[in-house]
């Protein structure tokens, strides 16, 4: 019960796993029904979960990506950030509290009241009772698109000066979801998909998103949701997915070369460094969004709970 437990948390939480009641990755709504004895003692190669996890209704921006890790910080941790950010300048950011804080805030109020009694606003949504019983191309897509995305956002860096400083992070994931994708196609005898639906349109928007110096502050938005979603509540999904449909294997798309902790410190004070001078417009053009990286990371998430169609 604990195991089914620990998936329904990474899958779904109570309603949509907003972040908020544990440490997950995905928005995902609806609940985890445990199999009957035979549906869970078929084998472990099989080509799907030995759960049905119900689909959810229709997600909404606030119900898609958060990261319990990144949105519940500590108010002491806020301050030592912030006493960090401004150093004592005299500069914008003495004005502003540091931008992971306002992104922390702006993603609370999109929860709803059972996800963030005191900051949830949004409304929630009405469950549904059918069920979707994720396979290993259902998992294999999610990597798929996964991998599109992250080369948009490797491209976006590696070819504008002004984010050079996110260049070789060690947070990058193309290399590693690569070898991931051949190693499934092997393993379980599966042809490659192209890229879905919810890759392509995520993607297409990225790449027109940056014009000018002037839209950095809303990739920057996109960038610290999509990346930090995975480097926190991810690395569970990942643990639950290893469990129960690749023999306990883990994924390189899991692993990394330094701890994980000390890779998120480092690339916050990059985000931070490159926000503390701008102004309000554009520290406002960053917070405000934080909605639709929410969708766009969260209809990729969709393949693991039948929410998105190839």
């Amino acid at each position: 019960m604990k195991f089914y437990h620990a998936l329904a948390l990474a899958l779904a939480s109570s309603t949509t796993d907003a972040f908020v009641s544990s440490p997950s990755y995905a928005v995902m709504g609806g609940g985890c029904a445990i199999p009957s004895s035979s549906s869970s003692s078929s084998s472990s190669s099989s080509s799907s979960f030995r759960i049905a996890c119900r689909r959810p209704p229709p997600p909404t921006p606030a119900l898609l990506f958060m990261s319990t890790a990144e949105t519940s910080e500590s108010s002491a941790s806020s301050i030592a950030r912030r006493q960090s950010t401004e150093g004592g300048g005299g500069g914008i950011s003495d004005v502003f509290p540091p931008i992971l804080d306002e992104l922390r805030d702006v993603a609370m109020r999109l929860h709803t009241r059972e996800q963030a009694p005191r900051e949830g606003r949004a409304e929630s949504p009405v469950r549904s009772t059918e069920t979707h019983v994720p396979t290993h191309m259902d998992y294999l897509r999610f990597l798929v698109d996964s991998r599109a995305i992250y080369v948009v956002l490797e491209d976006i860096v590696n070819n504008n000066d002004k984010l050079a400083k996110f260049r070789k992070t060690g947070i990058e994931r193309t290399e590693e979801l690569e070898r991931d994708i051949a190693w499934m196609c092997d393993k379980f005898d599966l042809h490659r998909p192209s890229v879905g639906n919810a890759g392509t349109t995520y993607a297409s928007e990225l790449r027109t998103m940056v014009k000018s110096d002037d839209d950095i502050p809303e990739f920057i938005c996109h960038y610290y949701n999509y990346y930090f979603a995975h480097l926190a509540g991810g690395r569970m999904i990942g643990k639950q997915m290893s469990k129960l449909l690749l023999d306990g294997e883990t994924l390189e798309f899991y692993k990394w070369r330094e701890d994980v902790n000390d890779l998120k410190a480092k690339v916050k004070d990059q985000i931070e460094e490159i926000a503390k001078q701008w102004t309000r417009e554009e520290r406002d053009k960053c917070v405000n969004a934080t909605a639709d990286a929410f969708k766009g990371g969260g209809a990729i998430n969709g393949y693991l709970y039948g929410g998105s169609a190839h």
